[in-house]
């Protein structure tokens, strides 16, 4: 850590664009997109800066070329600095911005706490900044959950903008907090969705609506234990001020709105896709209601839209993250017309419950965002007969549960994945006579290759998918791991089926 004496400092005054940043000595760790956007708003407050990464790309190097351009601060870039915490000219920091990448654990981080250094994300700096003269101030309703969180937040985004009102879907979708915050024109509200990473770095965000979707075992080597994990999700209901929104269906999350400390006037508002109670949000038959933000919610309910509406297939956890994103917008006071229009006009994208094909009555799905099993849970939940293609990048999940859900519906599974060991045994205790396919295609050693080899295990499972569907089945990509192993990412993956579907349909793939 070097040899200084640290005098803690207190920055519960730093509350506002205009507060004193200057000179403050600030570390950020990492050098990704939101840690790019940490150090760029930092050296416009005027702050000292000094940004860490372990690598040393050719990305990084021209982010800290860039960084350099507009502003004095320091960029070390490569592993022999990630151990320590840096001196800001010759003096220790104030103040450590980690990017959602950077566990607790890492040596530097967890120098920095043991110094009593306090430790920010972007998200907890974009709160302290957003209030500035002269700037409109947005509103913040806030999503979380193992699974859902992208779609949910862009439909709460398409409600908002149906609703006439300037929005932005940030934070962990895409756009970092820090830019949208800083947007000349500002916002009138901001649906930002964080990630259980990003939240153990939050310590004073007080939004005005707040959701945890779901909750699942994901991420625990980074938190350090499930328990953990859980209790970070938790943090989003902290400080709450208008509606604490919680998934009817899952105890525990309602638990954690039970224990939250939000402010007073606060609402726990449910949402369902069965029948909502009081101060739900909800499905009659296929209607999405509403009997939360209502006057007479004892006795009626408003209707928002109908399932139809929203798009031809509606497995039951679109329809969840629908109720939830309605509920935000209903807390902020968005009228249930704009709510149907927003629902109506979202688009949920490719990867995600994909139609790529259909032919001989076998359906092909592209669902390449299930990387971990609570996702492909649900997508296996909405079709009948499925031929599975799974496999991947675990993460040191369990996938005994969803082997044992859906064993009644699996004609066979096709493995991809450089390591299926644990999915292979959880299939061969919950089910032993569901056939299981494994590729062929030999592992290569170079980066290149590797990617390639990738797309080649894509083609293999699914030519070898196409020769035991039958009539009335579903091939469903949900691999239920990440793809990091064979893939530089989902998107690619997903790719890669559905290029693969195309070839096998004799369909151009160019």
């Amino acid at each position: 850590m070097g040899s200084w004496t640290l005098t803690h400092t207190n920055l519960d005054h730093l509350t506002s664009w205009d507060a004193a940043w200057k000179d403050l000595r600030v570390v950020v760790a990492g050098l990704g997109l939101s840690g790019f956007s940490a150090a760029d708003t930092l050296i416009e407050l005027g702050a000292q800066v000094i940004v860490v990464d372990g690598s040393d790309s050719d990305v990084n190097v021209s982010r800290a070329d860039t960084l350099k351009i507009v502003g004095a601060v320091d960029v070390l870039l490569g592993t022999a600095h990630t151990d320590e915490l840096p001196l800001i000219n010759g003096e220790a920091p104030q103040l450590v911005i980690a990017s959602p990448g950077w566990n607790p654990r890492q040596p530097m981080l967890a120098a920095a706490a043991e110094a009593g250094i306090e430790i920010w994300g972007d998200v907890e700096l974009a709160w302290r900044v957003r209030a500035k003269e002269g700037r409109k101030l947005a509103e913040w309703v806030v999503i979380t959950g193992t699974n859902g969180k992208t779609t949910t937040v862009s439909m709460t985004e398409s409600i908002f903008r149906a609703a006439g009102l300037r929005a932005i879907a940030a934070g962990n979708v895409g756009t970092p907090i820090l830019d949208a915050i800083r947007d000349p024109e500002g916002f009138d509200v901001i649906a930002l969705e964080l990630s259980s990473f990003q939240l153990h770095f939050t310590h004073t965000i007080s939004p005005l609506a707040s959701v945890v979707l779901n909750i699942a075992e994901d991420h625990v080597d980074w938190h350090g234990g499930f328990e953990n994990y859980k209790a970070d999700k938790a943090k989003i209901y902290e400080r709450t001020r208008v509606a604490a929104i919680y998934n009817a269906d899952a105890r525990e999350i309602e638990e954690m709105v039970e224990n939250a400390d939000v402010i007073d006037g606060c609402r726990a508002i449910g949402f369902t896709t069965g029948v909502p109670g009081l101060s739900m949000v909800g499905l009659v038959e296929d209607l999405l209601v509403d009997r939360a933000f209502i006057e007479d919610r004892r006795n009626s309910a408003a209707e928002l839209i109908a399932l139809d509406q929203i798009g031809e297939v509606v497995p039951r956890h679109t329809a969840s993250n629908a109720a939830a994103a309605a509920a935000l917008a209903r807390a902020y006071g968005v009228e249930p017309q704009a709510v149907a229009r927003g629902l109506a006009n979202f688009d949920a994208g490719d990867h995600r419950i994909q139609a790529v094909a259909r032919r001989d009555d076998i359906l092909w799905i592209n669902d390449s965002k299930a990387t971990n099993p609570h996702a492909a849970n649900a997508s296996l939940g909405a079709f009948g007969s499925v031929v599975w293609i799974a496999g991947g990048l675990s993460k040191g999940v369990d996938y005994n549960e969803i082997v044992s859900a859906h064993a009644h519906r699996l004609r066979a599974v096709v493995l991809i994945g450089t390591d299926t060991s644990k999915l292979v045994q959880a299939l061969e205790r919950h089910a032993p006579k569901v056939p299981i396919i494994r590729t062929q295609v030999r592992e290569t050693g170079d980066e290149i290759s590797r990617s390639a080899h990738g797309w080649a295990v894509m083609s293999e499972a699914v030519n070898r998918a196409a020769e035991v569907a039958e009539a009335g089945d579903t091939v469903l990509m949900a691999p239920a791991a990440a793809s990091m192993d064979q893939f530089s990412s989902y998107a690619q993956r997903g790719n890669a089926f559905i290029e693969a579907v195309r070839a096998l349909m004799g369909e151009d793939t160019k």
